[in-house]
């Protein structure tokens, strides 16, 4: 009996203590604040007890899978999300043509190199766009640098040999986002910095903060850098690059190998995903809201965007739902081909110039879906204002990190001073566990957590339709 009084007066207490913070904010809020906070909780009520997200997540993951472009399940995703749009009831729906890049990974791909006669299996995957090594792959001795810098001030000490880039995160950020930037560019230009001297081969250590043997797939791109100068690209997972590190230690001289037969084919059309709700007072202004539907191979795509892609699907759900008639043109947008270059985003940001449409804001979700935080903006200093005046109605929610910043690789094309574009910002702590590997698969996603950035996304998004073009200084 004891045991169940203090369950009792735990739950009490914190059911009195929200509640007390639910009226300590509707006491600060003015009448039109008030009826927004109403709306908002609509919203976050509405998806946690009805929402769709997991469930079509579920289906996109276990039915089709990895997605990369150019590929038959990137094609399925399109009439997948085609179809599944055309069910949400929107009141349009259509594909929108674009060319896409197609890399094939082909054969898994083999790493090893033995010390002291014992041989060690290195957990490896190709980069994407790398070229194939030779039919009998490379061996060759392995030289361990930090950074782009310090290859290049090696220069034609890397002739013939395989360049180790090796700087990990720097677990001392607490937004992995910035640790990961702080190490992407090894795996995008290493490649282009090392053949220019005549390396033979380039590894690089998995961008990820966790320590484990899941090799992490990226884009990689060679420049400038003459065809005949290209060389084979790969990463290797975390553990197996501190283990390589400690190894090169004491065997400075060792011989590293490993094969690869992946290509680049010709491009190939695919499409653009597009639905919307069209205004009820100023049509002709668009909000649009997207993630991109494909995804690397490895993996099912599941975070990277597969969550994204439900997410901005739900919010027009969610409007829909609760009734909410948007003024200005609510636009959903399934972007095709971020992964490998952004031809989907290109075409899109084109198109709207070819047609004259006005885009006055924009929201992308393309950093998993865990737990909501918050946004970044990228927008003119005055719409960044009042999109941060925005935060007391958000807080409740747990979105406290409102503030300036990027938005997303598939709407930055749209910028300008006139479009106030948005990034939706989940925890970060876990995302790069599973970024661009095997694991990134539906199991690793929490259906509350999504719903609950469905949620997050559908509010800002109110309030960018009820506020932000009245509030514009610069009309396009």
């Amino acid at each position: 009996m004891k045991n169940l009084y203090f369950v009792f007066a735990f739950t009490m207490l914190y059911s009195c203590q929200e509640n007390k913070s639910s009226l300590a904010l509707d006491s600060k809020f003015s009448k039109e604040e008030k009826i927004d906070s109403t709306h908002i909780k609509t919203l976050f009520n509405s998806v946690l007890t009805e929402g769709k997200s997991y469930e079509w997540l579920k289906d996109l993951t276990s039915n089709i899978g990895g997605r990369i472009s150019g590929s038959k399940n990137a094609e399925k995703a399109v009439y997948w999300g085609k179809e599944l749009m055309e069910k949400a009831s929107l009141d349009s729906v259509w594909l929108q043509p674009v060319m896409v890049p197609h890399w094939v990974r082909g054969e898994k791909e083999i790493a090893n190199y033995s010390i002291n006669g014992t041989e060690k299996n290195v957990p490896i995957c190709a980069l994407g766009f790398s070229v194939a090594t030779p039919n009998n792959g490379v061996l060759a001795q392995v030289i361990e640098v930090k950074s782009i810098e310090e290859a290049q001030a090696l220069g034609e000490k890397m002739r013939g040999k395989i360049v180790f880039f090796n700087r990990p995160f720097d677990n001392t950020l607490i937004n992995t986002s910035s640790a990961y930037g702080g190490c992407v560019d090894q795996r995008v230009s290493g490649a282009a910095t090392c053949g220019a001297f005549g390396a033979k081969g380039v590894i690089v250590r998995s961008m990820t903060n966790q320590i484990d043997d899941n090799p992490h797939t990226g884009v990689m791109m060679y420049g400038d850098l003459p065809k005949e100068h290209y060389i084979p690209t790969a990463a290797i997972s975390s553990r197996a690059a501190n283990i390589l590190s400690d190894d090169l230690q004491n065997n400075p001289g060792l011989q590293f190998f490993f094969k690869q037969n992946c290509k680049t084919l010709e491009e190939v059309p695919s499409f653009n995903v597009v639905g919307e709700i069209k205004g009820s007072e100023t049509p002709e202004n668009i909000l649009v809201v997207g993630g991109h539907l494909d995804s690397w191979d490895l993996g099912d795509g599941a975070h990277d965007d597969g969550t994204g892609i439900v997410q901005s699907l739900e919010v027009a759900y969610l409007f829909k739902k609760n009734n909410i008639r948007p003024k200005n043109t609510l636009r959903v947008v399934f972007f095709m081909s971020e992964e490998n270059g952004g031809a989907g985003a290109k075409k899109y940001a084109e198109l709207a110039t070819l047609n004259n449409e006005n885009h006055i804001g924009g929201l992308e979700s393309d950093s998993g879906g865990h737990t909501p935080r918050g946004f970044s903006i990228d927008a003119n200093e005055t719409n960044t204002a009042l999109l941060k005046s925005w935060t007391k109605l958000l807080a409740p929610y747990g979105l406290h990190d409102i503030d300036k910043g990027g938005s997303g690789a598939d709407i930055s094309p749209l910028k300008n001073q006139a479009v106030t574009l948005v990034g939706y910002r989940p925890d970060s702590q876990r995302y790069f566990d599973y970024h661009h590997t095997s694991i990134d698969t539906f199991d690793k996603v929490n259906k509350r957590e999504l719903e609950l950035g469905s949620a997050s996304m559908a509010s800002i998004l109110y309030l960018m339709d009820k506020y932000l073009f009245t509030n514009s200084p610069i009309k396009p």
